[in-house]
């Protein structure tokens, strides 16, 4: 069994998943982490599944797995589940995030950590080329999100997390929403069943290719945030 579980949703990520996946290939045999590597195709309509096919033929530790239908929340859902390292850490496709930090939060997590979260916001944090407008929907967005479910959390949308496999198999076992509300519902989940959540800031670089329509995806967002607390009022989670 790996230590690590790296899984990557991807939608329609042809064209930027190469660059990703040679990145990571390479950081994961230079610095020789015991990791598997999963990449969920999300019912894409491009090459998607043949361009980690054909990365796979490679580089061995890396598999593909396949949803039906769309939705981040699903194909996070998909890979966390099936994977089989110690830790378990979601990134996207888009490689915002530096390859240096997969053996840095692996080494986090632990008994006392379960859940360690990126943060691009906060002391330390860096967030590089993204538009203000973005920022502000994130922030108003973030107030509405601390005020119905994470308080505490500023940044509670960042793609990047990991866990024990113990803490993402109860926590995803139960998580429910397939859209972009499903990390509101995992931090909801986590600080209901009682794991501590670790924040830790990140250098964030925005990607002009985003699969993110900022007012659309907000307001969907936004529902998912209502479905969460209904969900528990309903006792779906219990």
């Amino acid at each position: 069994m790996p230590r690590l579980s790296l899984v990557l949703p991807a939608f329609n990520e042809q064209a930027r998943l190469p660059y990703t996946l040679s990145e990571v290939e390479r950081y994961v045999c230079a610095e020789q982490l015991d990791c598997e590597v999963i990449v969920v195709d999300n019912g894409s309509r491009d090459a998607t599944s043949v361009v980690v096919q054909q990365a796979a033929a490679r580089f061995p530790r890396l598999r593909l797995l396949r949803t039906d239908r769309r939705g981040k929340g699903l194909a996070v859902r998909t890979g966390v589940l099936a994977a089989q390292g110690d830790v378990v850490l979601f990134a996207d496709a888009d490689l915002s995030w530096s390859v240096s930090d997969i053996p840095r939060f692996c080494s986090m997590v632990d008994a006392d950590r379960p859940v360690v979260i990126g943060s691009r916001e906060g002391f330390g944090a860096r967030r590089l080329g993204e538009p203000g407008y973005r920022h502000l929907m994130g922030r108003v967005f973030n107030r509405v999100v601390q005020t119905l479910a994470v308080p505490g959390i500023e940044d509670s949308q960042c793609g990047f997390k990991a866990f024990t496999r113990e803490a993402a198999q109860s926590l995803f076992q139960r998580q429910r929403l397939d859209g972009w509300g499903f990390d509101v519902e995992v931090l909801y989940l986590a600080q209901r069943l009682g794991y501590a959540i670790t924040v830790v800031p990140l250098r964030w670089e925005h990607k002009d290719d985003s699969r993110v329509v900022p007012v659309r995806d907000a307001l969907l967002m936004l529902a998912d945030v209502a479905r969460v607390r209904v969900n528990a009022w309903r006792g779906v989670y219990e």
